[in-house]
């Protein structure tokens, strides 16, 4: 994966004056779904009744090991992230777009496109949002934050129509109380098993300056993956009162190989500076 849900614990401490399988690069996604039956176009309205449906059991088995997959397969990509953060009750805020580079396994670049707002909006939440994110990929943690197994229990709960496609909800609930963990729901496309949402509340706070942190993510397949689209978060801050995040990933270019698992040679991790931006 690779927005991870890490991200808003660093950012959210960073916004205080004076304090990223599901997989996050957030789940997998490597072998063909389901085709669906006839050759008619979907309804986009409403999911097709006639449609081939994994059992809930079989789509959490399909997408754990499409995460497993995805963590080794997924040599790099390049993307436009737009940052949004909004401080509601301090009355400021800003938008910043940039284009981001990740080559696996421990390198992420974010070069910068525009930014319009409030420059401490620019300097104090938004740069060390993705100043974490860098250091999150450095530090090659993802595995602790992975939507798995090994983090996480699974509890089936329905199946319900999303975007005229079916998907199953099962709710999660963390092995640990640790920071980047949480507890709520996920949903996976019931006919390819891919992850299509996260949504929750994180279990455990970076800081008694943060009250809590609730978020949605949404996913979406791009050629053989599964990666982060978007993400809405937000919290309570004592000192600064309620932090609204909003980040959209979009125009990812994918390879499945990288020349660096070829030669073996481990790239360089060169984290952004703020006065970058």
């Amino acid at each position: 994966m690779s927005y991870r849900f890490a991200w808003l614990l660093v950012l959210l401490v960073y916004c205080l004056p004076g304090e990223a399988q599901v997989c996050g690069p957030s789940l997998a996604c490597i072998q063909e779904g389901l085709s669906g039956l006839g050759s008619s176009a979907p309804d986009l309205d409403s999911p097709r009744a006639e449609a081939p449906r994994m059992s809930p059991d079989l789509a959490l088995s399909v997408y754990a090991s499409r995460s497993e997959r995805q963590a080794g397969a997924l040599a790099s990509y390049t993307s436009t992230t737009l940052v949004d953060a909004d401080l509601p009750d301090a009355l400021q805020q800003g938008r910043f777009e940039l284009r981001s580079e990740y080559v696996a396994p421990a390198i992420l670049r974010f070069t910068p496109v525009r930014f319009t707002g409030d420059r401490f909006v620019k300097s104090n939440v938004i740069n060390r949002f993705l100043n974490s994110e860098v250091q999150h990929v450095e530090k090659q943690d993802r595995a602790a934050t992975a939507i798995n197994s090994r983090n996480y229990s699974f509890n089936f709960k329905r199946t319900e129509p999303s975007g005229g496609r079916w998907v199953h909800i099962y709710a999660v609930k963390p092995r640990r109380k640790v920071p980047g963990l949480f507890k709520g729901e996920i949903a996976l496309d019931a006919m390819t098993g891919s992850l299509r949402r996260a949504t929750g509340t994180m279990v455990k706070s970076p800081s008694f300056f943060i009250r809590k942190i609730e978020f949605e993510q949404e996913y979406a397949d791009v050629d053989d993956f599964t990666l982060p689209v978007r993400l809405h978060s937000t919290a309570r801050a004592r000192l600064i009162g309620r932090v609204v995040i909003d980040v959209l990933m979009r125009d990812y270019s994918l390879l499945a190989q990288a020349k660096d698992a070829v030669t073996g040679i481990e790239p360089e991790v060169r984290p952004i500076e703020n006065q970058a931006y």
